[in-house]
Formats: C-alpha cells, structure tokens, sequence
C-alpha cells in the first residue's frame, strides 16, 4: 500500500490571529486535499511576523511532504511572505515578465484604474528565481512552487477565490502527479434531532464490529450530527465496496434520525425535496430577520423553488403585509403560536407558493418576560391545506438562537412535505 501523503496548512496574518477576519481557506483546502488523497497532518496560524513564519516552515517540514501557504504576498509593508520565502530557498527576487503583464492588463483593462499602474504593483511581479510561478488568473499575486529536501512548499494569495482558483486548476493536479497518492474513501450521513451521545450509545455496536481500515467521526453541529466513514487503501477500488457495505449497515440503524446519506446541509436537503416534487416555498420571517431565506438562496439553482420571502420584523409589518390582526400582539403576543400560524396563511397567499415556514421568537439577550424567555421561538410550517406549529426554547446567545430557529424550521417543513 503506499504511504499516505501528508500536507500541512499555514495561514499567514495578525488578523487571523485576534478574530478580525475569519479564517474560511483552512476548512477549504483541508476538504480539497482530502478529496485528493492527501491527509492534512496539522493547520497552524500565525502572525504577520519574519521569525514565526520562518519557524512555522521549518516545524511544518518535519511533519508533512506538502506546505501550503496563504496570506501575506500583497503590494504593502506589511507583506512579508515573498521576500521571506525567497531568502529561505536562498534566491533572489527577479520580475517575472508574464506575471506583470497579467496585472498591467487587470489594472489597465478590466480594473481601468487611474493612475493605471502604481510602482508598488510592480512589486508583485516580482518572484524569487528558485520557485516555479503559478499563474493567479483572479488577482495580481501569483502562486509560488517551491521543491526543499523532497518536500513541496506553495505560496497562494489569502484572497478566498484566487487561493481556490490556484488550487483547483494547478497545485492540486500538479501535487498529483507529483506524488504517489493513496485513496481516501469518505460517506456521510446526516442526522438531525439526537445528540452526539445518545447516537453513539445507539450504533456503539456497530462502531466497534468496523474493519480496522475504516473509521467512524462524529460531526455535531447546531441540532444536527454528521456522521462520515472514511477509509484508506492504495486505490479506491479496494476500500470503497467495503465502506459502502458498512455505510448501509449504518443507513439501517437510523431510519428515524437521517436526513441526508449525502454531506450536503440541510437547506440543501429541502431544495432537491421540492425540485423532486415540483413545489415552491417562501418564508415569513421575524426573529431570524431573513436568514432562512439566505440560507436557502446561498445554493445555486434554488430560484427553481425558492419564491421569496416577508421579512416581518416589526409587528405592524406582520399586520400590513401578512394580515396578522392587530389584537393578537395585546392578547398572546407576537411570539405565538396564533401569529406563526397567520403568518403563513399570509404568506401563501402574498407570495403565491405550495408550502411556506413562518418564525416569531426572542432571540436576546434582551426582550425577555418570565413567561417568554430568550430562545422561545414558535415555528410554522405548512400549505393551504394544513399548518404545522412547534415549540422550541434553545436559551442560548443570540447567534446560536438564530441558528438553531433556522434549522429546526428547515427540518419541520422537510418533514412536513415527506408526510403529506
């Protein structure tokens, strides 16, 4: 069997580091490289800092044959990945005549800035001469190869869509050929509606029957439970009937709890339920102020069965546009199981679609009565025909309340459709 190839990913930028910009490529890249049989050993984050950066390289090569690198290769001060990189294979920064032309041409013709060109963007055509140049066809700063000792280190743009326009039409098929890769078989499912231990405890047997090869994670996350296979051999052929036997062993224990036997979300779920039947659906909502709709309208393709939405904050919003009457709001109040159930009625009829989710809850931290507290949220869901309600009281911070309203409405009305 050939030894599984090791990558390690180093992210580069003091922002990074104090939470001012959230780090996204990480979670990317490792999913790319496991997609293409390369195992990522360790992730590691630092500063915009000459010796950490250094240090990093070295302690990364001891462990992985593979260093991705992003951040730090702008025009300013502040960029110190290129010269740093430079002196640490020992070359010389020399313009690259392609590279510059490539951002003489974007300044010039598509950004069609004036001043066109500034003498610090010629210092992005500079490259040092030991790298091989990889060209970013989405901004100024190019990819750089470098090859130490057997090991491949590869310098990319922080910028989300020019590190993954890099990876995927040059570093991961040149890492490819480069080495020898063993097959990384994955299968997931998903659950919704039971904790991470109560699932264990419920397929312990299962877990401990697994061949050796294959290995079972658990994924929680926001009401929801992943569970994913994976399995290693010298190519695919060889693991992926026996990860497929087991995952539907795995299938067969959770009928009840399943959403999805896909690593898809669960808005995702939902749209393909509707594309398969045909069938639109709109939301009204208050507390999430529009975030289930975002979720939804985040998949490409979801104009197929995604109508709109009422976004009814205030409570005279709920009146006007969705006929909510006005005593509800002195009489049960806003968070209600009446309101949920007029506000679908009024967005059927506004938006004219098959099925429709409505949500009113307090999210906090403030809004709170003894009798309402923060995470009580009523959810509807339902057609012309019939409306379901339900209660949920999450009680935790504001963006996991939002989170948690917008998942379980996702999954009542996936529900809702299977049943009727």
């Amino acid at each position: 069997m050939a030894q599984p190839t090791h990558a390690s990913i180093i992210t580069i930028g003091d922002e990074l580091l104090i939470g001012q910009v959230i780090d996204t490529n990480s979670a990317w890249m490792g999913q790319a490289l496991n997609n293409a049989g390369i195992w990522v050993k360790r992730r590691v984050a630092v500063g915009d800092s000459w010796n950490d950066i250094w240090q990093a390289l070295d302690e990364e090569s001891k462990h992985a044959d593979i260093i991705l690198i992003t951040g730090g290769l702008g025009p300013t001060a502040d960029d110190i990945t290129k010269p740093l990189l430079c002196k640490y294979f020992g070359g010389k920064l020399v313009v690259d005549e392609n590279v510059l032309a490539h951002i003489k041409y974007l300044f010039e013709k598509v950004f069609k800035r004036t001043p066109p060109f500034l003498d610090r963007n010629l210092k992005q055509a500079e490259v040092p001469d030991v790298c091989t140049v990889l060209h970013n066809a989405n901004g100024t700063a190019p990819g750089m190869w470098f090859e130490k000792e057997g090991k491949v280190y590869v310098s990319m743009p922080g910028v989300p869509v020019e590190m993954k326009g890099l990876m995927t039409d040059l570093v991961l098929p040149r890492l490819q050929r480069h080495f020898t890769m063993s097959a990384i078989v994955s299968r997931t499912l998903l659950t919704f509606g039971i904790g991470e231990s109560f699932l264990a405890e419920r397929i312990k047997d299962f877990e401990e029957a697994l061949p050796a090869a294959i290995k079972l994670a658990y994924l929680p996350n926001y009401g929801m439970v992943r569970l994913r296979l994976t399995g290693t051999a010298a190519a695919a052929s060889t693991i992926t009937p026996e990860i497929d036997k087991q995952f539907e062993a795995l299938k067969k224990l959770l009928p009840d709890v399943m959403v999805t036997d896909k690593d898809e979300p669960m808005e995702k779920v939902l749209g393909e339920l509707l594309l398969a039947k045909k069938k639109t659906m709109a939301t009204a909502e208050s507390c999430t102020g529009g975030y289930i709709a975002h979720r939804i309208t985040a998949h490409a393709g979801s104009s197929e069965y995604f109508r709109g939405s009422i976004v009814s904050y205030a409570n005279d919003v709920k009146e006007t546009l969705l006929d909510v009457p006005h005593e509800y709001f002195t009489t049960v109040g806003a968070v209600s199981e009446e309101v949920v159930r007029d506000m679908i009625k009024g967005v059927l009829r506004e938006i004219k679609t098959d099925y429709a989710i409505a949500v009113s809850g307090i999210m906090g931290p403030g809004g709170a009565t003894p009798e309402k507290p923060v995470g009580m949220v009523w959810v509807a869901v339902g057609n012309k025909e019939e409306i379901t309600t339900q209660l949920f009281n999450f009680r935790f911070d504001r963006a996991r309340n939002i989170e948690m309203t917008a998942m379980n409405a996702l999954n009542l009305l996936r529900k809702f459709i299977i049943e009727h």
